[in-house]
């Protein structure tokens, strides 16, 4: 939240009765007013959890070794360029 900034108010239209029920139940479960949990839903669209390279690198190492699949920068190469013209 932005305090002391200018913020803007959004109406939105026709929202379906089933998004309306789901961001109600959301609200109640993180504690929140309907309005806050529509702006922390935006936001966590909009603004995802960057990505951690080493979290994702030791996953796929880990992936890796269970599956014993390794392939060479060659073969990748030619993976990635096959079938192209």
């Amino acid at each position: 939240m932005c305090y002391g900034c200018v913020v803007s108010t959004i109406t939105v239209k026709h929202v379906p009765p089933a998004v309306h029920r789901a961001l109600k139940a959301r609200a109640a479960a993180h504690g929140r007013s309907l309005n806050k949990e529509i702006i922390a839903t935006l936001e966590g669209v909009l603004r995802p959890a960057p990505i951690n390279a080493d979290n994702v690198l030791r996953h796929a190492r880990a992936v890796r070794e269970i599956m014993g699949v390794y392939i060479t920068s060659r073969e990748l190469a030619g993976l990635k360029t096959a079938g192209r013209k």
